[in-house]
């Protein structure tokens, strides 16, 4: 009798490693790979344990699905003591809970200029001794509904884009957008980022509110979306974004305030990256949505103070899950390098959990300009996101892949299952306090962040 596999064509399948398959595809021998790779060291039981959850594929759906069919909308500018009840003497700041004894340069520098713009210190010198003292209460954005770019410090004076989810009913808050350069979230505090920022307070801020409230609510959604298809992936690179904000908001600031229509319209079409803040705000309402939802594996936020790299879980609360900030790889500005970069930090990344940023770089290939790499790197980057996330969002799509929807709803489950870790694109701030913005590239997140989350999910599914 003659066996099959004798007298058929061989049916060979490759697993894992390339090596094999290389050598097949030299011989022109035809096969079927299958991209295999084990787990994150020690997280087996971990994942059996969750994945034997019987509520997770529906809370999954549910979270993903609320996370997309958000509708963020721009509807007010206001004053952060308003908005946010936040008293004199606290500050917010980017990513998990840290203190002044942690606090990386550019946190610590964000911080004694948001004493001195408060008038709660006479010079840097005062302000650095009273926050070591203890005579500032800091806490994090995101227990605020508020998130911040870099060090993300928000004060009771400065002024807030405020966001809200026409659909479910959140709301969210970001800072207005400095610029780039030597600017208080890179830990910059000299006498022209305090008057900056003043005039941000004293004129901007009014301007947008009074603009706001004639013209408003702005459809955020619908501008990601647009700005998707014009080369925008809404983190490091928001020129397309910006320039349809500011068509919608121009004739509205002529209209309120004629006095100050130029200076406003010179500084924000000056600034490619001042939709940044207002996409951060709707990224925010968009994963709050998700929030709370029992058996969930799905991460809705991650942010970095400069110190640790943080995740919260939708099936967790409010608890978060931390590793080292690691420091980016990119681009430097002038003479700056590795030597002169902090670790990670800023409330941006918040772009990414809700599928955007590196997970939209496919869209964005111009960016490779800016954070490094080539084109190639974009479209991969995005590609590999697709393994680690549960769905394709509805509404931001990518032109280069067939209008694919971006890879969104980053699965812990799936991030160990693969070892695979989310991209994110990021700006560079020196590690000395007052340095500044030194670069811009792309960084990994702590492996531990996501295994410690696994090991709580895991916890949580037999309890």
């Amino acid at each position: 009798m003659t066996l099959p596999m004798l007298s058929a064509e061989p049916q060979v399948i490759t697993v894992g490693t390339e090596l094999l398959g290389e050598a097949l595809d030299a011989q022109a021998v035809p096969r079927t790979g299958v991209d295999w790779r084990p787990p994150m060291p020690g997280t087996a039981d971990d994942l059996a344990r969750v994945l034997a959850d019987p509520r997770r594929v529906r809370a999954n759906e549910t979270a993903v699905g609320r996370l997309m069919s958000a509708r963020p909308q721009l509807v007010a500018v206001r004053p952060a003591h308003e908005v946010l009840d936040l008293p004199r003497g606290t500050f917010l700041h980017a990513g998990p809970p840290i203190d002044w004894e942690r606090a990386s340069g550019p946190m610590r520098g964000a911080l004694i200029g948001a004493m001195l713009l408060e008038g709660l210190a006479s010079d840097a010198e005062e302000a650095g001794k009273r926050l070591a003292a203890g005579q500032a209460r800091l806490e994090p954005c995101h227990h605020h509904r508020t998130v911040g770019p870099m060090a993300g410090v928000v004060s009771p004076s400065m002024w807030m884009f405020e966001v809200r989810d026409a659909e479910h009913g959140g709301t969210a808050y970001c800072s207005l957008n400095e610029g780039l350069g030597k600017v208080l979230r890179y830990g910059a505090y000299g006498p022209e980022v305090l008057e900056r920022l003043n005039w941000m307070g004293e004129v901007l801020g009014p301007v947008l509110r009074d603009t706001l409230a004639a013209c408003g609510p702005l459809d955020l959604k619908s501008m990601i979306a647009q700005a998707l298809q014009m080369g925008d992936e809404l983190h490091n690179r928001n020129r397309a974004a910006t320039s349809l904000l500011v068509r919608e908001l121009a004739p509205g600031i002529v209209d309120a305030a004629p006095g100050h229509a130029a200076e406003v319209l010179r500084f924000v079409n000056g600034n490619d990256h001042f939709f940044l803040n207002a996409g951060m705000a709707a990224c925010k309402v968009s994963t709050d949505a998700a929030r709370n939802i029992p058996g969930s594996t799905m991460i809705v936020a991650m942010a970095r103070n400069g110190t640790d790299f943080g995740v919260q879980v939708s099936g967790l609360g409010e608890r978060w899950f931390t590793g080292p900030a690691g420091v980016p790889d990119g681009l430097y500005l002038g003479a700056y390098g590795p030597a002169d970069a902090n670790p990670d930090i800023g409330d941006s990344t918040i772009t990414e959990t809700a599928g955007l940023g590196g997970f939209a770089m496919a869209a964005a290939p111009a960016i490779v300009r800016f954070v490094g790499g080539d084109v190639s790197d974009a479209m991969a980057a995005t590609r590999s996101m697709y393994e680690i996330t549960l769905a394709e969002h509805s509404a931001y799509q990518v032109p280069g892949l067939d209008f694919r929807g971006t890879p969104v709803g980053i699965d812990v489950t799936l991030v160990a299952r693969t070892g695979l870790l989310p991209t994110v694109n990021t700006g560079i701030a020196g590690r000395i306090a007052g340095t500044g913005q030194v670069g811009a590239g792309l960084v990994s997140p702590p492996a531990s962040a996501f295994t410690a989350a696994l090991a709580a999910l895991a916890e949580a599914a037999g309890s």
